[in-house]
């Protein structure tokens, strides 16, 4: 079974589009960064959502019941999923009682985690996803590499040749104007002839029970309301107490997804649009699972914002497909294993562990000290590989003994600079693929710092 780091190979190899991908994505952090620093309150409001969230994760059972009384009291029909299949299946039996062939969907990594994409097509309903990112993305036949940027590792020159091929435009275009135009030309008529739409949720009010939606295209309003239809899934954790409660979380989404003050479009659905239906689908998952830990249980606060993604400096060198799950980056290494131990093993250790992405977390997920509570799990349920389980060895033992530890050091130091360069970067040595080994100081710090005490 091949892990992180074996996926990740590809990408890395192809350096170009690596530093692109880095580098694209810090530009991001960069804008979040200035929004934080522009609000003088930004660590309150970080301090109050995650009180909300941890507070709302304590009462959960009686948000939801809360939220589902509201919610059935404006009109909305809400259904109750244990997992994927439950969804796909309530989801699905909604379009086929009504005869509905045709489903326009906005974001939703909800609905990707469920793959309901290939559930309903393999039905007979043609689905059309009509943010941009994730039509794109759709057309390559990829899944998303990215939870609010769905293509940010292609360029305008592969999007250019994908709507060639696909939509007809011209060979070898590549203006974003151009691009953006053709694309919204197709998807306005999907829009016109859908029989229903389906959104993702961002946050649930269980004051009111209804359903706030934040998107920058307006492919979302529009899908819910041109169709009879509206259809919105939502994680059992996306519910907020209180309406007063999102002003805490609008503020803070908006600036740590994509550096902008507030998205273009936060839209509240209350109730279904006259003459049509609105369905409301709440999804466990293994949701509930992760609620009884308490180590993990703090990952459910996530917002989805995607700012653990852009800081990650081992996402922005790899690729979001090198995790081999719906999420990626840091918050998809904590959730991943939970869903599948095995097959996930290797994500907890995709990580430096330089706690970037707690910092930046709107919402105070401790992410790394999450990644290394897995860590040690793994270890101990013996599902990492031999060679790791014995370098950590190795390493546990020469660590606890300082003797062996400066020995080491003065092999490093003395030995290894002399070493043929076919020893030191054979195949052995997957760590030297891509890099180089750093010329090796001629004292080392306990030398420096013995000095330094004498002086």
């Amino acid at each position: 079974m091949t892990g992180h780091p074996e996926r990740a190979l590809p990408f890395v190899l192809d350096q170009p589009r690596a530093h692109w991908h880095d580098e694209s994505l810090w530009f991001v952090r960069q804008k979040r960064d200035r929004q934080a620093s522009a609000l003088p309150e930004w660590e309150e409001l970080r301090n109050a959502a995650h009180a909300i969230k941890s507070h709302t994760m304590s009462r959960l059972a009686d948000y939801l019941a809360l939220f589902e009384s509201n919610a059935v009291a404006n009109g909305i029909q809400v259904h109750w999923a244990r997992d994927a299949n439950e969804h796909n299946e309530i989801v699905y039996g909604i379009l086929a009682e009504r005869g509905v062939t045709r489903l326009v969907k906005s974001k939703s990594m909800l609905t990707e985690e469920c793959h309901l994409n290939p559930y309903l097509e393999a039905r007979g309903v043609e689905v059309t996803d009509t943010d941009l990112g994730e039509r794109i993305v759709q057309l390559r036949k990829e899944p998303p590499s990215h939870i609010v940027l769905p293509a940010i590792h292609l360029k305008r020159q592969d999007i250019g040749a994908l709507f060639h091929d696909q939509l007809g435009t011209e060979a070898g275009a590549a203006d974003p104007a151009y691009l953006t135009e053709a694309a919204r030309g197709h998807l306005r008529d999907k829009l016109l002839n859908a029989g229903a739409g389906l959104t993702g949720v961002n946050f649930a009010v269980a004051e009111t029970g209804g359903v706030v939606v934040c998107t920058n295209e307006g492919n979302a309003d529009m899908g819910a309301s041109l169709p009879p239809i509206h259809i919105a899934c939502m994680g059992l954790e996306k519910i907020v107490p209180r309406l007063a409660d999102l002003a805490v979380f609008v503020r803070l989404l908006a600036r740590s997804a994509t550096g902008q003050p507030v998205t273009a479009y936060t839209s509240h659905f209350n109730g279904p649009r006259a003459g049509g239906e609105m369905h409301v689908v709440i999804v466990d998952n293994g949701r509930s699972k992760i609620l009884a830990e308490e180590t993990f249980r703090r990952s459910l606060n996530c917002i989805r914002c995607g700012a653990c993604l852009n800081t990650c400096p081992v996402y922005r060198r790899s690729g979001g497909y090198s995790y081999g799950y719906t999420i990626p980056g840091p918050i998809g290494s904590v959730l991943a294993p939970h869903r599948d131990p095995a097959a996930h093993a290797s994500l907890p250790f995709a990580s430096s562990l330089c706690g970037s992405c707690s910092d930046v977390c709107p919402v105070k997920v401790d992410l790394h000290h999450q990644l290394l509570a897995f860590r040690e799990r793994l270890v101990k349920e013996g599902k990492t590989s031999s060679a790791k389980s014995l370098a950590m060895s190795v390493m546990s033992t020469v660590f606890q003994r300082p003797w062996m530890y400066g020995a080491g050091g003065w092999l490093m130091r003395r030995v290894v600079p002399l070493m043929p360069r076919f020893v030191l970067y054979g195949p052995w040595n997957p760590w030297g693929l891509q890099r180089e080994l750093p010329p090796m100081p001629s004292e080392s710090f306990r030398d420096l710092l013995e000095k330094e005490e004498t002086r």
